[in-house]
């Protein structure tokens, strides 16, 4: 079965038995998750806890979704409104549905925050989308996807070195815009 050809609806529905299905479902929605909390709490660790967060409790809410009159997307994001407004009375993110499902927690270290706050300005942004597109699906896939070195280079049939080159590349030349631009 082709899940990329299923609505969003659908996948959730399917999710109920194929897990894969929500796996399609969350790669399509989860860089708008994400830039709708970048835009909202301009830190870049809390907005990677809200995402988690947020799709973590939509994963638990599947058995409970029915497709309604509004769109699958619709609900994903009244899902993460009220992971937000939740963390905002706190304090802090919540990771209640992150450990019901025993999902590990981020990690980011101060060169990826630094790496992914150059890459939330909309000048980086520009740059990252002119890069020659081994560096810039690369660049993506680490730094805004947050895979492994290691899971990169498996989905692109190459090795880690080459990923990291091609990343170490791309970040090199975004900056170089930049300070171009500056």
């Amino acid at each position: 079965m082709d899940l990329e050809r299923l609505s969003d609806e659908e996948l959730l529905v399917l999710a109920r038995s194929v897990p894969r299905a929500f796996g399609v479902f969350y790669e399509r929605h989860v860089r708008l998750i994400h830039g709708y909390f970048r835009r909202r709490v301009r830190d870049v660790e809390m907005s990677f806890d809200l995402t988690a967060e947020t799709f973590a409790s939509a994963l638990r809410s599947v058995p409970r979704y029915q497709p309604g009159p509004g769109p699958a997307q619709a609900w994903l994001f009244g899902i993460a409104r009220h992971t937000l407004l939740a963390s905002l009375r706190r304090g802090q993110v919540e990771d209640r549905a992150r450990r019901a499902l025993a999902m590990q927690p981020l990690a980011l270290d101060d060169a990826d925050v630094a790496i992914l706050d150059m890459l939330a300005e909309t000048p980086a942004l520009e740059a990252v989308a002119e890069l020659p597109d081994d560096q810039r699906s690369a660049v993506i896939a680490r730094h805004v996807d947050g895979e492994s070195y290691p899971e990169i280079a498996q989905r692109l049939a190459c090795s880690e070195s080459v990923v990291r080159q091609r990343v170490s590349r791309g970040l090199r030349a975004v900056r170089a815009r930049l300070e171009e631009g500056r």
